[in-house]
Formats: structure tokens, C-alpha cells, sequence
């Protein structure tokens, strides 16, 4: 099956919003999604709908449940909540349903660079846009005369300067979490030296290279600032430790910074020390070392037309222009959604998009390479093997799959 890469980031428009409609359905809804914010917003807006139950199970393990809880007869979950590394999993498996007969239905008030197309068939409906990009603490920096770092060697360099001064033990932060938040760190950094996972247009692994060796080393040397428990931390724990002070800089995902010190707890020093920038370079490329991501949902294929059309419809509620004119939630999330006017916590996503940072791919084989990833790099990290055993590791993980799949 053939995917196409669907660039939406460049067509980011803000509209005046539309009137939202009553949500009315006759059939059950039942959601499956990661846990922030801004998701769950959407399966609030969802449980708005009246006349059928709807359910939201919203957990960080989303990707661990949602094939299995799509793949019965009938399907557990009406809808998964995705974003373009997810979705290929739901397509590989043909669990999810075409929405074109829904959108021309129900969907009038969709704009164009919300409908994710693949092989010409509408497959899902985006509500925002993410990426991972700089946080930090401009009051530190400020403090140590350090400029707010633009490249990987820099943030190196202002990690040591804030650990000599005794600011900050342990300054640097990442989802560093084994498994997915660990490949995506991968995945980032191999991407901004220069480095493509696959040979040409074919399925053959390609990170057993100069530039894989490179990330790993950039990993490693990272990872030296950082909590020694960094293979436990995924952005959940990451942004705990920065609102706790204990982090200063770190790589974080746009839809998580946005309401970073909004907890109860954080210090007044924290949320007025608290900033934002773009994503970083590294080893002198001009690629950012980051992805370009999209979120939005999907509607089961083995569930009744009619709950297909309930969940189309109590889905597409929950991201009605009208959501846009509360402030809390507009802050949430880079919405691609109509209404939509950019915050001060957006402006990270918007420098990753306005810097060409390279979209994930959305290649029937890209799951298996970053399961791989996930699963051969931790002892690299914790000083167990090389960077080149690990890499010949992951080449050899990701053949065995793809060969099982029928990719090789």
C-alpha cells in the first residue's frame, strides 16, 4: 500500500469560527486516545453528544490497546485518536473505515487541510498540529549570561555551565522513556544529522550509518545531564521534573508545553521563568532535529454504519469552531481548527513548521523501524554495547518484522 505524505503544516489557516450545531446520535461512541490536554478536550466534546452512551479511555499506553481494541468483531473502540506515526498500525491492520461519504454528510464545516488522504480516501480528520522543540528556563540563562540555545552542541555547552554554577544538578529534560519516547528522540536526532531510515524509495533499513552513530553519540552525551532515571521518564515525568525546578532546558513536545505550568504546586520562579523556542540543529545540518506531526481520529471499520456515523458526528462536535472561544482550551494545542488564533505557547510549532522541519513519514514499514529503535537502544544508552552493534541491532530487529510483514 502506498502512503502519501500529507503536508498540512503549510496550510495552517485561522478563520472566523461558525456557529456550532446540536449533537445528537443513536448509537453508542467509545474512544481510545492519548491522555493530554488537549485530547482531552476532545473527548469531552465528544460526551457532549446526547441520545447514546459515549466512553473515552484516554492513557498514555494508547498505542498498546488500540489495535487489539479495534481488531474484534465488533470493534471495542468506535474511534482511536492518532497522529501520523499511529494511524499506520490502524492502516496496516485495515481496522479503520474511508470517511468521504461521512465528510460529505456531516463534515460541511471540515477545512481541506484537515482531511488526511491517503490513496485518495479520506482515513482520518486532524485537529492539530505538534512537534518537539525547546523549552527552557530564560531566568537561568539570563543568569549565567547564556544564549537561548539553537543547536544541539549549544545546549550541550549551557548544560555544563548551569550544572558547574550549582543552578540545576541535573538540568537537561527528555522523553527519553525506552520504547516509542526513545526512538522518537532517536528519530529526531538521526533526522537532523543528515540520516534516512530507509534506502531510496524502498523498505530497506538505513540506520546503521555515520548519522546513526551520531545520534546515538549526541544521545549519550545528553543523557549525562539528565535524571539517571531519564529510561523511565517520558514527557509526562520530563515535565513533573520541570515544574518541580529540577530541569532547565529539554526537547518537548509542542501540545505539552503549552500548558506546562499550569499544575498546582508550580512556583512563581518556574512559570515566569518558563519560555519557549524552536526546535534545534545539530552537527551543523540546517534540518531541524525534530518532526513534524499531526493529531486527529479515525473511525473503526469493524462497527455498524450506524455507530460509524454516531462516532463520526460526536467526533467532529468535539472540534467545532466554537471551542476556539475559550481561552483555556485555546492554549492546549496548535489547533488546525477553524477559529483558531495562535497563543504565545504556539510559537514552538509554528518555528519547527516555518523551519521545514521534516514531517513523519506516514510508510507502512516507519512503525516497525521506530518498534525496533525502541528496542535495541537502551543498553547503548546505559553503556552496554556501541553505537554500531546497537544500530546492526535495530537493522536486524526491523528486517525480521518487515520480512514477516512482506515488506523485504
Amino acid at each position: 500500500m502506498k502512503l502519501l505524505l500529507i503536508k498540512i503544516f503549510s496550510t495552517i489557516v485561522f478563520l472566523t469560527s461558525s456557529s456550532a450545531f446540536a449533537c445528537s446520535i443513536d448509537a453508542r461512541v467509545s474512544i481510545v486516545g492519548n491522555e493530554f490536554p488537549a485530547i482531552q478536550t476532545v473527548g469531552s466534546g465528544a460526551k457532549e453528544c446526547k441520545g447514546a452512551k459515549v466512553s473515552a479511555n484516554l492513557t498514555a499506553d494508547h498505542q498498546k490497546i488500540n489495535v487489539a481494541g479495534m481488531s474484534s468483531e465488533p470493534a471495542e473502540y468506535t474511534s482511536a485518536i492518532v497522529a501520523n506515526t499511529s494511524i499506520v498500525a490502524l492502516l496496516n491492520e485495515d481496522l479503520i473505515r474511508p470517511l468521504d461519504s461521512l465528510v460529505k454528510k456531516h463534515g460541511k464545516g471540515l477545512k481541506k487541510n484537515q482531511l488526511i488522504t491517503i490513496d485518495g480516501k479520506i482515513m482520518a480528520v486532524a485537529f492539530m498540529a505538534n512537534a518537539q522543540h525547546l523549552v527552557y528556563r530564560k531566568d537561568i540563562l539570563k543568569k549565567l549570561n547564556i544564549n537561548v540555545p539553537k543547536t544541539y552542541e549549544e545546549m550541550l555547552s549551557a548544560a555544563k555551565k548551569i550544572r558547574d554554577a550549582g543552578l540545576v544538578k541535573n538540568p537537561v529534560g527528555g522523553a527519553y522513556k525506552a520504547g516509542w519516547n526513545l526512538a522518537q528522540e532517536f528519530n529526531n536526532m538521526f533526522i537532523g544529522y543528515g540520516g534516512s531510515h530507509f534506502k531510496g524509495n524502498t523498505a530497506e533499513p538505513n540506520v546503521n550509518s555515520e548519522s546513526g552513530v551520531k545520534a546515538l553519540e549526541m544521545m549519550k552525551a545528553l543523557s549525562n545531564y539528565m535524571n539517571p532515571d531519564f529510561l523511565t521518564h517520558d514527557s509526562n515525568a520530563t515535565n513533573a521534573e520541570f515544574r518541580a525546578g529540577n530541569v532547565a532546558i529539554m526537547n518537548m513536545w509542542g501540545s505539552r508545553a503549552a500548558t506546562l505550568v499550569d499544575a498546582d504546586g508550580v512556583s512563581d520562579e518556574v512559570k515566569n521563568g518558563m519560555d519557549i523556542a524552536g526546535p534545534m540543529t545539530v552537527g551543523g545540518g540546517k534540518t531541524p532535529a525534530s518532526t513534524l506531526f499531526w493529531d486527529g481520529w479515525t473511525v473503526a471499520k469493524k462497527i455498524s454504519d450506524k455507530e460509524a456515523e454516531a462516532t463520526f458526528i460526536a467526533m467532529t462536535n468535539a472540534i467545532r469552531p466554537s471551542i476556539m472561544d475559550n481561552d483555556d482550551i485555546r492554549k492546549q494545542a496548535v489547533w488546525l481548527i477553524d477559529g483558531y488564533k495562535p497563543t504565545e505557547a504556539a510559537k514552538g510549532v509554528f518555528a519547527a513548521a516555518k523551519m521545514s522541519t521534516t514531517p513523519y513519514p506516514m510508510l507502512p514499514y516507519a512503525g516497525l523501524m521506530h518498534s525496533a529503535i525502541g528496542k535495541e537502544i537502551s543498553d547503548f544508552m546505559q553503556g552496554k554495547e556501541t553505537a554500531k552493534k546497537t544500530l546492526s541491532d535495530i537493522e536486524d530487529a526491523y528486517r525480521a518484522s518487515a520480512k514477516e510483514k512482506g515488506f523485504l
